[in-house]
């Protein structure tokens, strides 16, 4: 008898339904066909135990499973619970349910006891449900609040495979996941815990602290650059505190991202705060930008909308570095292989670390550099021109004096220094019709928004002459000075907005290094 239900597969950040037909014949063997990988050929194993241990039994005669469409790779053990419900209607051990279950999408994986374990990308799996017109979606407890977000979708979870059974044995009379108990999408953006970290726990740095406002005003990418404890990674961590709230769009785009990767905590249904991600410097360039036999998302996608931390930027593989560079320009990283390409949305704030010399001390105010001639520029060039020509901000960040050290004062909060980020973005989504940063403007914008006065216009040209900057740190300076401009609610970019924006390119400077 053969027995249709279906299953979703996860390519990217998307969902495509699977058709998983179970057909039992006159024969001898069980295959199952349309490309499994090996966690799908093993399921036939937790299939029959599962099925076996709660008083049913596996046929010895022919089974075929097939996955279609038949040209699409499928992976992972989240196909067990279907495959299972088709074997049990394809032998009649579940009369008079073959019907109920083309209503549904269903996934789960099995345990070897029937229990039914989480799995990855369950929201993308609901909007595409949603899409084509099923009626319910059947997976595992655990990811009932994520697959919630997706509205005009009945949720089904169960724990065990003897709920599912009993559920479509009862006429599916079961009553779909309560919502009001599941706080709804908005309702879960106004109620993000406030941060435990916050821009005035740090002493000094007034600067430093400068740059990031403009930064995160602006969406820029920033690099810091001072010796050892000057306080580079505090500065980093705090980043987030005065960025704008996610938008309900960036957080969905977040959520999915989180939730392919299986990176999405136990019983979460929204991700309502930036992502902060901070890998160590001997990740692999798969590992940064995603990748893998079926390509899944790396650390720059999981930082999309949120915050990528480099620390030791130099110490990272100069090919990992290397990577990175369409991305950060497109947005968007694109993971060939032979069989498929995906695309895994990638806007991430670039925030990187470094010393500035092999000992940490050159440019120090007390401590002498130790290194050899030459260090100082060799080890700057472990970093690509390119790479840094795409960093807007280069911020030299110097030891903290002990007078700021020991002072009872603390600096502004991170609210009020975020009410200002907000009122910058907001001017500058008025001026772009659209959710776009100065960081991003394209050419076009750039020559309609950044206009110069004259003053303004020999500065700058003097600062390109004078530091031998190429075209793109031209374009970079123009909209870190945009975006200093729309924190002094300016309309045009003044001379002092430009000379801010210069001095922010501490590695342009004529003889750092020497």
């Amino acid at each position: 008898m053969l027995v249709k239900t279906f299953g979703s597969a996860v390519y990217g950040v998307e969902a495509i339904t699977i058709t998983v037909e179970v057909n039992v014949t006159e024969g001898l063997h069980t295959f199952i066909v349309g490309l499994p990988d090996n966690a799908v050929k093993e399921s036939i194993q937790r299939v029959e135990s599962a099925i076996k241990t709660n008083g049913y039994y596996m046929p010895r005669t022919k089974l075929i499973v097939n996955l279609a469409p038949a040209g699409i790779r499928k992976s992972g053990a989240a196909f067990d619970l279907p495959i299972a419900l088709g074997v049990l209607a394809a032998t009649d051990q579940l009369p008079g349910i073959r019907r109920q279950l083309q209503d549904y999408v269903i996934m789960g994986e099995l345990g070897l006891g029937g229990s039914i374990h989480s799995i990855k990308g369950a929201l993308p799996i609901a909007i595409q449900a949603r899409k084509e017109g099923f009626k319910g979606l059947i997976l595992p407890r655990q990811n009932a609040q994520e697959a919630a977000i997706v509205k005009e979708l009945d949720i089904f979870s169960f724990s065990h495979l003897r709920e599912v059974i009993g559920f479509f044995r009862n006429g599916c009379l079961e009553e779909a996941v309560d919502r009001s108990a599941i706080p709804s999408s908005r309702q879960a953006m106004t109620a993000a815990k406030p941060d435990e970290l916050d821009f005035s726990d740090v002493k000094g740095q007034d600067y430093i602290k400068r740059a990031l406002e403009i930064a995160a005003a602006g969406s820029h990418n920033v690099l810091l650059i001072g010796a050892p404890g000057a306080g580079k990674t505090m500065l980093a961590k705090r980043l987030p505190t005065i960025l704008p709230p996610l938008s309900l769009q960036e957080a969905l785009e977040t959520t999915k991202i989180h939730s392919v990767a299986g990176k999405l905590p136990d019983h979460s249904a929204l991700i309502i705060q930036r992502p902060f991600r901070s890998p160590h410097h001997t990740v692999s360039a798969n590992a940064l930008v995603g990748g893998g036999g079926i390509p899944q998302p790396g650390e720059i996608s999981l930082a999309h909308n949120g915050v990528l931390f480099l620390d030791e930027l130099p110490e990272f593989h100069r090919s990992v570095l290397e990577v990175m560079r369409q991305p950060m320009e497109d947005g968007r990283v694109t993971v060939s292989r032979a069989k498929m390409s995906v695309d895994f949305p990638a806007n991430f704030m670039l925030l990187a670390a470094m010393n500035p010399c092999p000992c940490g001390y050159y440019n120090h105010p007390d401590k002498e550099c130790n290194c050899y001639p030459g260090a100082v520029q060799k080890y700057l060039n472990k970093i690509s021109g390119p790479l840094l020509d795409r960093i807007d901000l280069h911020v030299e960040v110097v030891p903290v004096p002990y007078a700021d050290l020991s002072a009872e004062s603390s600096g502004e909060t991170s609210s009020t220094i975020r009410t200002r980020v907000i009122q910058a973005r907001e001017a500058q989504i008025r001026r772009y019709n659209k959710q776009v940063t100065n960081a991003h403007m394209t050419s076009k914008m750039i020559k309609e928004s950044c206009r110069i006065d004259t003053a303004g216009e020999h500065l700058l040209r003097d600062a390109m002459n004078r530091l031998h900057l190429s075209a793109r740190a031209y374009d970079r300076i123009l909209k870190v000075a945009r975006t200093i401009a729309d924190l002094a609610g300016e309309e045009n970019i003044r001379t002092e907005h430009m000379a801010e924006a210069i001095q922010f390119r501490c590695l342009d400077k004529e003889g750092w290094g020497a």
